[in-house]
């Protein structure tokens, strides 16, 4: 039985929730059953924003992991399934340079302390100099690495596909430390990674728990519970934490897949508010509202003191829509046809829409005066509005 339910969560993570696309992977999967849902049509929109791609260069395919590009220094880094990291020139999408790592690249790019790190499906954290591309350190772990390393204070933090939480040496890829606890028999495997902020590093774990280690030596300091599993079966209960938290000054925000949004105040731990949505996204917030893509599709606002509904935008349902991302006063999502829309804060109304090159827009940043997205078909494009 126990062979069938880690086979099951293998399955399910054929399709890993990357925080990126809104779907259900237990429908997906044929593993549940509900009525299928047709994307809802594009509507004409009153277009008040004027969304326009400054660059676009490919970088290569994606498929079947969703990268993440960073920002550092003037340029744009992007990976690709084949094992190429590319640097490109932020202002002009021209490239700047390419390393060939001939490592089969699953745990997306990140750069800093004078690094790239990335993470490959054989468990193994590559850092190269940006510069020069020649290979510093490598590190071995014991995990698949399916989730985008976090940097800071010179210490990579990374996570593999079991739930392990890895802390190493930016200098020389030495392992500091490791955290793990025992998990479920049945998970969503997440490509969400952890978010190292100063001191702390914070991961959503199995059964709706957030916590939060010390960056130095990988101790729990804190843990609460977002959502509680609910259901008879346990593909039911499964309310894993599969989207990075939001910080929000004193507070920290996350959501659960068939589970919760909650805020808690860091200091006490104690819960501000919880509303009923479900989400496999990372939030985004702003001075007022915090927002959230539902599992159908929605985008959600949701007041920051109260968790009350502000608004909810569902004319992109079941188009596999991205998690928000606040840029320049507009709440940005993309979707699964390759489709950026811009939202208005105020009401949720779509007032700017840009086409890119028709594959699902797998994650965004905000970088260089607007929206770097990076796309299936492996397009990093440069859109400002």
């Amino acid at each position: 039985m126990r062979t069938a339910r880690l086979a099951l969560a293998a399955a399910i993570a054929a399709g890993a929730l990357a925080g990126c696309t809104s779907w259900n992977p237990l429908v997906n999967f044929g593993i549940i059953s509900e009525p299928a849902h047709k994307p809802t049509e594009l509507a004409p929109i009153t277009e008040t924003l004027k969304p326009r791609a400054v660059w676009s260069t490919n970088v290569g395919k994606s498929t079947p992991f969703n990268f993440k590009p960073d920002a550092e220094g003037g340029r744009i880094y992007a990976a690709a399934a084949d094992g190429t990291i590319t640097a490109l020139e932020d202002e002009s999408g021209r490239v700047a340079s390419r390393i060939e790592t001939k490592k089969p690249i699953s745990g997306g790019v990140e750069v800093g302390a004078s690094k790239i790190v990335v993470g490959t499906t054989k468990g193994e954290v590559i850092a190269f100099d940006p510069t020069s591309g020649k290979q510093l350190w490598s590190s071995q772990l014991a995990g698949e690495v399916i989730a985008t390393p976090a940097i800071s204070r010179k210490v990579a933090v990374v996570r593999t596909s079991d739930g392990r939480i890895f802390g190493l040496s930016v200098d020389d890829g030495k392992r500091l430390w490791v955290f793990q606890r025992p998990a479920p028999s049945l998970l969503l495997r997440s490509e969400t990674g952890v978010l190292a902020v100063g001191g702390d590093v914070l991961a959503g774990y199995a059964n709706g728990k957030l916590i939060a280690l010390d960056l130095e030596d990988g101790k729990l300091t804190w843990e609460v519970t977002v959502s509680q599993p609910r259901g008879a079966t346990e593909l039911e209960r499964i309310a894993d934490i599969s989207g990075l938290p939001v910080i929000d000054g004193a507070n920290v925000c996350a959501g659960a897949f068939q589970g919760k949004v909650a805020c808690f105040e860091i200091q006490t731990r104690n819960m501000l508010w919880a509303r009923d949505v479900s989400t496999s996204q990372g939030l985004a917030n702003d001075a007022k509202y915090l927002y959230v893509t539902d599992d159908t599709g929605a985008v959600q606002a949701l007041d920051k003191t109260s968790g009350a509904s502000v608004w909810k935008q569902d004319k992109l349902a079941w188009r596999r829509v991205t998690g928000p991302l606040v840029v320049h006063g507009s709440i940005v999502v993309g979707d699964g046809f390759g489709y950026l829309h811009m939202l208005s804060p105020s009401d949720g109304a779509i007032i700017g829409r840009v086409a890119t090159d028709g594959s699902a827009i797998n994650s965004m940043i905000a970088a260089n005066g607007g929206v770097v997205v990076q796309t299936a078909k492996g397009t990093v494009s440069l859109i400002r509005f």
